[in-house]
């Protein structure tokens, strides 16, 4: 059998018992804690460099394959995929346990790397991509309730802020280490590297990981998963489909967020009906969650749906190369690991989550409304300050909402609740995305004309534009200056929608090894 072993004997081992209403560690050994804690950072490592390493590969695989119509749904298909199974995963959890599960998606993910590779057509490329995300969603969220069984509340604060720190590197390193390999040996590289990884890792959970069978009958809510999957599917293809359909706003665009508002509310009905829920109605009976789903949406919005238009910025107001505007987000991706390191280890401390969410979305809000201010020709040392400062905010923030709905949910529902908490950030990167570049194109064509010698300024690539005249140049910078004020204020004004949410979650200290139930307290 593939149960847990029992430990020798705790006093044996120097160790005192837990009492048996408290929390007790899926592994007691610290040191095999550490070594399986690993081999989860790198299966997260692998699932979140893969939706950025192929972004500077994507021209070479476009060279090889032709159709430039589809050059962005190699990345939407991932996405895609990957939103619409996360809340079933983290159901799957909590009734066959976490083990084989996490397993099945690093197996899937493994084999969707593998076709990814041997694609002979853009669209096999998009259709094995598909599969890698089936198989991604379930590793990001099978991690983050795996944790939630090895840590106690408290520790897991900690270790989860390594967690964010892995997927901020997967962000800061993908597009170098993507275009690297397809130039050193391939595009088909950056896919097939994973499976080495993914061979590597399944071993490791499959010889360490003990296997904690739930003590109730698995009863799957299939109805349930299709209509949410159908409904996050069908948020998520409106997001993009400006791309295709020219607005997000065309009929055909209105049809495909009315078919996932139809899905959404029959997904509500089963719900309520059935007694294994993918997604238990009563999560949302503690106010606690809703609120920290709100602060999780808000800031995927901006820790994630703002990252390419500030490159596009910088690169455009700035006379920053891409490598160059690369380079700044170091301040970025640095301040992200400061500001979660530190709050996972005040959190660990203290116990309180709320006010680090109260300083992330007020950090970040400042921030970008400074931004939207900013006059072209602003020195890069005052521009570097606000990324550092904002990618503080955003690594102070990083783990609470999965932290605060971890502690409010049932013990029985943590995998679920884990899994909506994943889908609201991404779901809110999405959906912002496609606001910034609404909000963007609106306000780009406002004195676009009067730049003689000038086309489409939208078509201006970083190369061309050094090449143009000085003046010419700060004319262009001042007609993205312009455009980039209101998207920079769109942003502030949803992490500000973040901040209320944050400020309004309840005041509680997580409890302790002991197993000591969470108060509420008054804020100081």
């Amino acid at each position: 059998m593939d149960q847990a072993p029992a430990p020798r004997s705790a006093s044996a081992a120097g160790i005192n018992p837990p009492p048996s209403d408290g929390f007790q560690s899926l592994v007691p050994d610290p040191r095999l804690r550490m070594v399986l804690f690993s081999f989860l950072m790198a299966a997260l490592f692998m699932a979140t460099l893969d939706n950025q390493i192929v972004s500077t590969a994507l021209p070479t695989i476009v060279g090889e394959f032709g159709q430039l119509e589809r050059f962005g749904w190699v990345g939407s298909a991932y996405l895609l995929a990957t939103s619409a199974v996360m809340p079933l995963y983290g159901k799957l959890g909590d009734l066959f346990g976490r083990k084989y599960v996490m397993m099945a998606a690093i197996f899937i993910f493994t084999v969707g790397s593998l076709v990814c590779g041997l694609a002979v057509s853009m669209n096999t490329l998009i259709a094995a991509r598909v599969l890698q995300g089936l198989g991604g969603g379930g590793i990001m969220v099978s991690i983050f309730s795996v944790n939630a069984d090895l840590f106690e509340p408290r520790v897991r604060a900690r270790y989860q802020s390594y967690s964010s720190l892995v997927l901020m590197a997967s962000g800061a390193v993908g597009p170098i280490l993507g275009g690297t390999l397809s130039e050193a040996f391939g595009w088909r590289s950056i896919f097939l590297v994973n499976l080495p990884i993914g061979i590597i890792v399944l071993t490791g959970l499959a010889l360490f990981l003990p296997y904690r069978k739930p003590h109730r009958r698995p009863k799957i809510d299939y109805a349930g998963a299709a209509l949410l999957a159908m409904a996050v599917t069908s948020l998520v293809f409106w997001a993009d489909s400006a791309q295709i359909f020219g607005s997000l706003v065309a009929p055909e665009s209105l049809a495909v967020i009315a078919f996932g508002a139809l899905a959404a509310f029959l997904w509500v009905k089963v719900e309520g009906r059935v007694a294994e829920p993918v997604v238990p109605l009563g999560l949302f009976a503690n106010p606690t969650i809703p609120l920290l789903l709100i602060v999780s949406l808000a800031s995927g919005a901006v820790g994630i749906g703002s990252v390419n238009y500030v490159a596009l910025y910088l690169q455009t107001t700035t006379g920053l190369s891409p490598t160059g505007a690369g380079l700044l987000f170091i301040a970025t991706t640095g301040g992200i690991a400061i500001g979660s390191l530190t709050s996972g280890r005040l959190i660990a401390r203290s116990g309180r989550y709320k006010i680090f969410g109260m300083i992330s979305g007020a950090g970040s809000c400042i921030a970008f409304a400074i931004f939207s201010q900013l006059p072209v020709g602003t020195p890069l040392v005052f521009i570097t300050f606000l990324m550092l400062a904002h990618g503080i905010s955003v690594g102070i923030g990083q783990q609470v909402p999965v932290i605060g709905v971890q502690n409010a949910a049932n013990p029985r529902d943590v995998g679920a609740a884990t899994g909506t908490v994943t889908l609201t950030r991404m779901g809110g990167a999405s959906i912002a995305i496609s606001i910034y570049g609404a909000v963007l194109g609106a306000f780009m064509n406002h004195g676009a004309a009067a730049i003689p010698g000038i086309g489409n300024i939208e078509e201006l690539t970083p190369t061309a534009m050094a090449a143009l005249s000085p003046q010419t140049r700060a004319l262009v910078a001042e007609t993205y200056a312009h455009a980039f004020g209101p998207v920079f204020i769109s942003m502030s004004l949803m992490i500000a929608c973040g901040f209320i949410a944050a400020c309004c979650v309840k005041n509680v200290q997580l409890p302790t090894a002991r197993g000591t139930k969470p108060e509420a307290v008054l804020a100081e």
